[in-house]
């Protein structure tokens, strides 16, 4: 298991919405959003239900960017 950069404050990803040009917000990792519960799960633990086979595999962490402007959303998976 890594360290997330992002999740840590270590690093900050910067990247443009394709849609209107906007700076996306990082809104926190993707598997917080699943349930009332999701925040406080082991982490690996919800990498290998997230859906997302490569990111425990490959050690990456999915991060969910979003624009405030128009309500573009992603996933951008942040090596570990």
């Amino acid at each position: 298991m890594g360290i997330c950069p992002v999740c840590n404050g270590f690093e900050v990803v910067q990247t443009n919405c394709p849609s209107c040009g906007s700076e996306l917000e990082e809104s926190g990792r993707i598997m917080d959003y699943y349930d009332d519960y999701s925040p406080y799960m082991p982490i690996d633990q919800m990498k290998l239900e997230d859906g997302y086979p490569s990111d425990y595999e490959d050690g990456q962490c999915p991060h969910l960017y979003k624009c405030s402007k128009c309500g573009y959303d992603e996933v951008k998976f942040i090596q570990e």
